[in-house]
């Protein structure tokens, strides 16, 4: 090869005589200031000078491990014909997914000898380059618009296989029934298994009530009369770390994740490396489904169980993620809800994970239409849509919605490192289901009273015509999870009796495991002095008003902000914060008051001009809503105060999922003598739950 040649071979291979190794830095490959040594580290040089490979996997904007090359040819020459590269010479230039570029007659023509991988770097590709059979090679050189794109076709599967493998499979089926078989336990090796989340389920659904008073006298009405109904489903035994997975319910879980155009280079980096810690913590019994979105939405795999092969093939999967196009999220539900619907089998707990950075630049919509982007299907089979919007740039109104019609939370990620602690937060939650389709049922027994009200925030509610019974739908209740519910009566005057019963609560709910029904039933009454002494409020009574008001006040708030009064707005939630130091848990040192406050406080600082509001408020307030509603913890913003309200509903279970997610290392299994630390990050989760 002459001496020409040899030069623009070494530049289009990133070589240099004398020197090491140099790896130009992209906008993709740069990593965040918080995040630069978990995501990118600096290879070692030795006194040689030359560059010192890692020993162990570290994360990459490339994906989950690192890459298996470093070689990146040059984007001005053509590693094939060693020509340069330059726009308006007559060439079509191809980019790979590798990121590596090829006149495309070249590469083209690679191909067509049989060629599926980067000449550079010899990356496998899910796209190739094929001439239009109408172009004449000799003569034409090929132009953008004869270009055509073709998906490389599926390896051969072996014959006893029954599932494809994933994102090769040249076109989707029309029908989703290609999911792994539930049930049959295959026995997997992964050390993370059956950690944490592998609980053994014990006791019953606690159902007690509290009257607003314990005595009203006999000669005197009460009207609206506050009777607190609270729940908390059973708790949860951790078995030993290596024991079956038999003792929970395993789960359905589909990610439907946003890989349009905005979520290149660190989003979606640190989008794979979240993936990568779901993936590593569900159990073997656990399937997983991913969808991608951008313009279009495409199913990566099916519904796959988590062992260890299918713990292997999501990751590689995941690994294969890049970032283009557009916003498309109501294609990405529509093809997550298909995977839950054709399943051929079912597992007792489903959910969709949905996460998207931007605006959906798709959907045909008025501003009030958007529930429209959620299929019918999910909330018909009432399959939790758990959104997370990443960053400051996403529609926060629409995942709220979408969040809200299908019974999921709506979590705000504002500090994009935190999007790991995030998931590890919604998954804590998902893995610890232990009661299902629980519903509360509320009846008068005095024949003078009727219900006024029942406080249930999103939860369905009914109260029947005559209004003497009325109903909540709960649904699921992860393992410790309270719930509280304010009804209201009216006392009437009673001279005839010393004691009177208001009330009987009645729970009906299954377990998981088995779909036995199970009930449990609590009755409330108060006494009927003559006269009474010291009016003495109930604390738990109390506590449960300040929750109500608060969030009522957060929904005028964002009213009056939404219509641009924020003056206004703050001046409602600077009302709230002062009634509510007023009450009598709030001078009583309620931890939970003092939490509401702390979260009307930051309300109001995300207020304070149009822009902040647009930029982070409406998304904290809408995140804050949807935790206070459901009674479920979401993430909210990137705080590490130890008063806020992000903890005030987290379980165990959540808690430690967490702590798993900040102490260990991607892709390294916690040792018998505990698990590693890696280096301190932004957190938004303090390690234990606060008090209610």
């Amino acid at each position: 090869m002459g001496g020409s040649k040899w030069l623009k071979a070494k530049m289009a291979l990133g070589l240099r005589l004398n020197s090491c190794l140099y790896v130009p830095r992209t906008v993709e490959d740069s990593p965040p200031p918080a995040a630069a040594a978990s995501l990118s580290p600096t290879p070692p040089r030795d006194s040689d000078r030359r560059v010192k490979m890692p020993t162990t996997p570290t994360p990459s904007s490339s994906g989950l491990l690192p890459p298996k090359h470093s070689f990146k040819s040059s984007k001005k020459i053509c590693a094939i014909c060693l020509e340069t590269m330059k726009p308006g010479q007559g060439h079509a230039i191809f980019t790979a997914e590798c990121s590596h570029s090829f006149h495309f007659h070249c590469i083209a023509s690679n191909v067509e000898h049989g060629k599926q991988t980067c000449p550079v770097c010899r990356a496998n590709w899910k796209e190739i380059p094929v001439q239009n059979p109408v172009a004449n090679k000799s003569h034409i050189r090929p132009l953008p618009q004869n270009d055509i794109m073709r998906r490389i076709p599926s390896p051969q599967m072996h014959v006893n296989r029954q599932i494809a493998p994933p994102f090769h499979s040249p076109q989707e089926p029309i029908l989703f029934n290609d999911d792994d078989e539930v049930g049959n336990n295959q026995s997997s090796t992964a050390p993370n298994s059956n950690k944490i989340h592998d609980d053994h389920f014990t006791g019953a659904v606690q159902v007690q009530t509290f009257p607003e008073v314990s005595a009203v006298p006999k000669s005197k009405p009460h009207n609206n009369f506050s009777i607190l109904v609270h729940l908390k489903a059973p708790t949860t035994t951790v078995l030993q770390q290596h024991s079956p997975q038999t003792s929970r319910a395993p789960v359905d879980l589909v990610t439907v994740l946003d890989v349009s155009g905005s979520m290149a280079g660190t989003k979606l980096a640190l989008l794979k490396r979240a993936m990568g810690f779901v993936i590593q913590n569900l159990g073997p019994s656990d399937r997983l489904s991913v969808i991608a979105f951008s313009s279009t939405a495409r199913r990566l795999f099916p519904l796959r169980k988590m062992t260890d092969s299918g713990r292997n093939e999501a990751i590689q999967a995941v690994n294969s993620l890049s970032s283009n196009g557009g916003t498309n999220i109501a294609e990405g539900l529509k093809k997550g809800a298909k995977v839950l619907i054709d399943c051929k089998w079912k597992n007792p707990i489903r959910s969709i994970i949905l996460l998207s950075d931007g605006q959906d630049t798709y959907a045909n919509r008025s501003s009030s239409d958007y529930q429209s982007l959620l299929p019918e299907s999910v909330s018909g089979l009432h399959i939790p849509v758990h959104a997370f919007g990443f960053g400051v740039d996403h529609d926060a109104v629409l995942m709220h919605s979408i969040s809200e019609n299908s019974g999921g939370t709506f979590s705000f990620i504002e500090a994009e490192n935190v999007i790991q602690d995030a998931f590890a937060q919604c998954i804590g939650g998902i893995l610890s289901v232990v009661v299902q389709e629980l519903k509360v049922e509320i009846e008068c027994i005095d024949s003078l009273l009727k219900l006024v009200s029942v406080k249930s925030g999103s939860y369905k509610t009914v109260v029947e015509s005559d209004k003497r019974k009325g109903s909540i739908e709960v649904g699921d209740l992860y393992a410790e999870e309270e719930r509280d519910f304010l009804v209201t009566t009216d006392i009437p005057i009673c001279e005839f009796t010393e004691e009177m019963l208001l009330l009987k609560v009645r729970c009906v709910y299954k377990h998981p495991m088995n779909s036995a029904t199970n009930n449990c039933e609590s009755v409330v009454g108060i006494q009927r002095p003559l006269v009474t002494g010291p009016v003495v409020v109930s604390m738990e009574v109390d506590k449960q008003r300040n929750r109500l008001r608060s969030a009522e006040a957060m929904e005028q708030a964002k009213t009056a902000a939404e219509r641009g009064d924020l003056t206004f707005a703050v001046s409602v939630l600077e009302n709230c914060r002062r009634n509510l130091s007023e009450t009598v848990s709030a001078r009583a040192g309620d931890r939970l008051c003092a939490a509401l406050d702390a979260e009307l406080r930051e309300m109001q600082e995300r207020m304070a001009s149009r822009q902040v509001y647009e930029t982070s408020g409406r998304a904290y307030v809408l995140s804050g809503l949807s935790s206070h509603c459901w009674q479920r913890a979401t993430t909210r913003g990137d705080s590490t105060d130890s008063t806020s309200l992000v903890q005030a509903y987290q379980t165990q279970s959540m808690v430690d999922m967490v702590h798993l997610s900040q102490t260990m290392p991607l892709g390294i299994p916690p040792s018998a003598s505990g698990p590693a630390i890696r280096p301190v990050r932004a957190r938004s989760f303090n390690a234990r739950p606060q008090p209610r």
